[in-house]
C-alpha cells in the first residue's frame, strides 16, 4: 500500500480521533474500577470503540459524499482517492468487529452488547440523517453517552452504583453537544450568538464533571481536581473566546479542534477522581493524537 493510499484512509477515518474514543473507556474503566483486574475486557472495549468510532467516520464521508464534492473536493471520496463502495465496506466492516468484540467482552451479561447495538444505530442515524437537523449535536453527543456507558458497563462491580457510568456518560456527551454545535457552521461564518450558546453547554458539562467526586464520595480523588478542571476549562476556553470574537471558519475550526482533542483531557481529569493521579496517565493519548494531527485533519 502507497504512502498516499494510506495518507487517504487515515483521512478518511479521521485517525487521530480515534484516541478521544479510547479516552472515553479509559475514563468509565477507571470509574468502575476494573483496569487492572479485567485488563482483557478493557482491551476488548477499547478496540471495540476504537472500531466503531472509525466506522463512524468512514460512514460520515460516504452519506456527505456528493456535498463534498461540492465544497470539499480534496476528501478521500470526491478526489477520488478513496471509492465510495469501498468507504461503505470498511465502515460496514469495523462496525461489525466493534459490536463483536463488544459482544465477547460482554461474557455472561448481555448489556455491554445492548449498549454497543445501541451505539451502532445511532452512528448510522447520525451520519445518514440527524447530523442535517438542529438534533445532529444532540445525535453526535448520543453516540460519546452511548461509547462512555459502554465502557462503564464492561464490568460493574455488585457494589458500584449503577449511576456512576450514567453520570460519566452525561459529562462527556454534553460536552460532545457543546462541541458539536460549536462546529456546525465551521466552514463558514458562525453566528456569534450560536458560538456562545455551544459555548455555554461545554461550560455546563464541566460544572457536572466539577461534582463527582462529591456525588460518589471518592476518596482517591485528588484535593487539585477542582484546580485541574479549572485549568482544562482555561485550555479550550481561550481559542473558544477568539472564535467568538471573531468568529471566522480559521478560528472556528482551531477552537473545535482543540475541543475535541480536549476530550482526553477532560477524561483524564474525571478519571483521577477514581484512581487519583494515575489517572492522567489518560493524557498521553494525546500524543498520538497530536502527532498524526500534522498530517491528517480532525474535523
Amino acid at each position: 500500500m502507497t504512502t498516499a493510499r494510506i495518507l487517504a484512509l487515515a483521512q478518511l477515518l479521521r485517525l487521530p480521533n480515534v484516541f478521544t474514543a479510547f479516552a472515553d473507556i479509559c475514563l468509565a474503566a477507571c470509574g468502575a474500577g476494573y483496569v487492572t483486574s479485567h485488563t482483557g475486557v478493557f482491551a476488548l472495549l477499547l478496540l471495540a470503540s476504537g472500531c466503531l468510532y472509525l466506522a463512524g467516520m468512514a460512514w460520515n464521508d460516504f452519506f456527505d459524499r456528493h456535498e463534498d464534492a461540492r465544497t470539499r473536493s480534496s476528501r478521500p471520496i470526491p478526489s477520488g482517492r478513496i471509492r465510495p463502495a469501498t468507504a461503505a465496506l470498511i465502515g460496514g466492516v469495523l462496525m461489525a468487529v466493534g459490536v463483536g468484540l463488544a459482544g465477547v467482552a460482554s461474557g455472561s451479561s448481555r448489556a455491554t452488547l445492548v449498549i454497543a447495538g445501541g451505539l451502532t444505530a445511532l452512528i448510522l442515524l447520525y451520519d445518514g440523517l440527524l447530523k442535517h437537523y438542529w438534533v445532529g449535536p444532540l445525535g453526535m453527543g448520543g453516540c460519546r453517552f452511548l461509547n462512555v456507558l459502554m465502557g462503564g458497563f464492561g464490568f460493574l462491580p455488585d457494589d458500584a452504583p449503577t449511576w456512576l457510568p450514567v453520570h460519566l456518560a452525561g459529562t462527556v456527551g454534553l460536552y460532545i453537544v457543546g462541541v458539536t454545535w460549536f462546529a456546525r457552521t465551521e466552514e463558514g461564518t458562525s453566528q456569534r450568538w450560536q458560538l456562545i450558546a455551544a459555548a455555554g453547554v461545554m461550560a455546563a458539562a464541566v460544572l457536572l464533571g466539577a461534582t463527582t467526586p462529591s456525588q460518589f464520595e471518592s476518596q482517591l480523588a485528588p484535593f487539585y481536581f477542582p484546580y485541574l478542571l479549572a485549568g482544562f476549562a482555561v485550555m479550550v476556553g481561550f481559542p473558544a473566546v477568539a472564535a467568538i470574537q471573531q468568529p471566522t471558519p480559521r478560528n472556528v475550526q482551531r477552537a473545535v479542534k482543540r475541543c475535541i482533542l480536549g476530550l482526553i483531557v477532560l477524561d483524564a481529569i474525571l478519571a483521577t477522581a477514581f484512581v487519583g493521579l494515575p489517572g492522567l496517565l489518560i493524557g498521553l493519548l494525546l500524543l498520538p493524537a497530536v502527532w498524526l494531527g500534522k498530517w491528517v485533519y480532525s474535523t
